[in-house]
């Protein structure tokens, strides 16, 4: 694990931010990278600032990685470009994955944001985190069948889009009633 040491609270997206988080991936090569959602708005209202500059940073900051015209001082430094296949963000809308964490996981969930106490209690109105963590584990767990659970929206990045499949098929029958 690595810490960027960006400030709580204000983040501001850069291509300096792209670049280190970039230089993680390269470093570390991961198959799959999970990111906070970038979106505006998610399903309990608007999204933190810092949530969605760090998620923004972080899709962006996987495809520099593998780019190697994108920061060629990370070539400098010996680091490689790497293409991360997998990309996984919240999915409580439209999820892909899931992943079962009842018990021992909602627990460690649960105590990892309790631990969080001081800066909790300077927010108004924030829920105790047994009771927010459990709630939006139910709830994704009705999904999968299971008490509790976390879903995600996965993207493949080596898949082949959609659209190239059908831009090939129609070029194909062009041929064939060409011919």
């Amino acid at each position: 694990m690595e810490f960027l040491e960006y400030p709580d609270g204000v983040l501001e997206y850069s291509l300096s931010m792209r670049r280190d988080i970039a230089r993680v991936i390269r470093s570390f090569r991961p198959e799959a990278l999970v990111v906070s959602p970038w979106d505006v708005e998610f399903p309990i209202g608007l999204n933190q600032a810092d949530h969605r500059v760090a998620g923004l940073a972080a899709v962006d900051a996987m495809r520099d990685a593998g780019n190697r015209w994108v920061f060629p001082e990370l070539l400098a430094e010996g680091l490689e470009p790497h293409s991360t296949r997998w990309l996984l963000t919240n999915g409580l809308e439209n999820g892909t994955h899931g992943v079962d964490v009842s018990g021992e996981p909602l627990e460690r969930g649960i105590a990892s944001l309790e631990a969080h106490a001081e800066y909790l209690a300077a927010i108004p109105g924030h829920p105790a985190p047994r009771t927010l963590i459990s709630a939006f584990t139910a709830m994704q767990g009705e999904a999968m069948g299971v008490a509790n659970a976390v879903l995600f929206r996965a993207w493949d990045s080596q898949a082949r889009p959609a659209i190239l499949e059908e831009l090939q098929v129609a070029e194909e029958e062009a041929t064939v009633e060409a011919g």
